[in-house]
């Protein structure tokens, strides 16, 4: 599910935050975000208090496949139930798959977690980067992930702490501030369309049954200098934040936007040497009994 109605999201995160007018789109910065925060996915894979190697993964929500490579790379002997609720987001994944060679490793599962849940099979590790706070029903989500859980199997809930920042705090110098005043706008409405977005998992985990293990907080920051992806990346997502945002802002703040997502124009990000990928990522990890 890219994770789930209203609209899901990815691995990675936060870009099923933002109303996508094309699936391709937001396919991009799905695959931009694993390319840029590949590392700290694979922290988070590394520090998972497994008990043993797993065998069968469960990957909820996951987009073009970041976390769903992640795991592959981290555990070589377990294949993947990948589970999203778009079709052009697995359509990538399986592409991907195949590039790599890992597409005999890989299964596809078109649903909606918001509905009727498909058979999933007995799962050593549910992986849910991003999409536990798309739920409508999130506590009945987890409810079931304990019984696809087997006895002693692990559940990791991974979320980004917000859209991450890309501009300086004083950039850009002809509207500074502009993104803080740009996220503003963006928690007011997740404040009202998202309302599980930032839930203390813990409990709700506990309630559902598990024994939570670990939590933990990644802090992400990549300097633009060291990832040329990163221009990209800040392109993608600015245009996304704009889009949510533009309702709330102020002419000359658009206009600024708009000079910022020119690619061929002066003041463009794809520009700029002071970007950077800033944000959180945290990490809840539960047994089932």
């Amino acid at each position: 599910m890219n994770h789930t109605s209203p609209h899901a999201a990815h691995h990675g995160a936060h870009a099923a935050d933002q109303p996508t007018s094309d699936a391709h789109g937001q396919a991009e910065i799905l695959d931009l975000d694993a390319e840029v925060l590949a590392e700290h996915i694979a922290a988070v894979t590394a520090w998972l208090p497994v008990e043993r190697a797993p065998r069968h993964i469960v990957d909820l929500g996951c987009g073009t496949g970041a976390g769903t490579f992640a795991l592959l790379a981290r555990f070589p002997e377990a294949w993947v139930t990948a589970v999203d609720t778009s079709e052009s987001h697995l359509r990538r994944l399986r592409e991907k798959a195949a590039e790599l060679g890992v597409a005999d490793r890989v299964r596809l599962v078109l649903a909606d977690l918001d509905g009727d849940w498909p058979e999933l099979g007995r799962a050593d590790l549910v992986w849910a980067s991003a999409s536990m706070h798309h739920l409508a029903d999130p506590d009945r989500a987890l409810r079931t992930v304990h019984d696809v859980l087997a006895p002693g199997g692990l559940f990791a809930v991974v979320e980004l702490a917000g859209f991450p920042r890309f501009l300086p705090a004083d950039g850009p110098k002809e509207r500074p501030g502009l993104e803080e005043r740009c996220h503003a706008a963006l928690a007011h409405r997740h404040a009202e369309h998202l309302p599980h977005r930032g839930a203390d998992w813990g409990p709700k985990l506990a309630a559902a049954g598990f024994t939570v293990e670990g939590e933990r907080t990644i802090t992400v920051h990549v300097e633009g200098a060291r990832n040329e992806a990163v221009g990209r990346y800040a392109l993608s997502g600015l245009a996304r934040l704009r889009e949510s945002a533009a309702h709330a802002l102020a002419a000359e703040d658009l206009a600024a936007l708009d000079g910022l997502l020119d690619p061929g124009g002066p003041l463009s990000v794809l520009r700029r040497g002071d970007l950077a990928v800033r944000t959180e990522r945290t990490v809840c990890a539960a047994r089932r009994g």
